[in-house]
């Protein structure tokens, strides 16, 4: 990144990733624990997967993997290394 405004434009590209990958992350978990929920919890157990409910399972345990492997491809694939260091814009950028 050569120019201040490259760097912003980077910064807000990734600052964007980042808000949408934690909203999405929310919406996984609002979903699947209130969706995959049993409704009639007091007249029968609800049916376990590997010990636990499907929501806890699926909200809890799963999600929590998929985010964090999406939160590595993220800053793997969209993140840019930049300098820290500032350098003054020249006239024909």
């Amino acid at each position: 990144m050569k120019t201040l405004s490259a760097r912003y434009r980077q910064a807000h590209k990734e600052a964007k990733w980042a808000i949408g990958l934690a909203l999405a992350y929310f919406i996984w978990w609002y979903c699947s624990a209130y969706a995959f929920a049993p409704n009639n919890v007091h007249e029968a157990l609800p049916e376990l997967y590997w010990g636990f409910p499907l929501w806890f399972l699926l909200a809890c345990i799963i999600g929590p993997v998929i985010f964090t492997l999406l939160c590595g491809l993220m800053v793997k694939y969209i993140y840019q290394d930049m300098s820290l260091e500032i350098e003054k814009d020249t006239a024909d950028e």
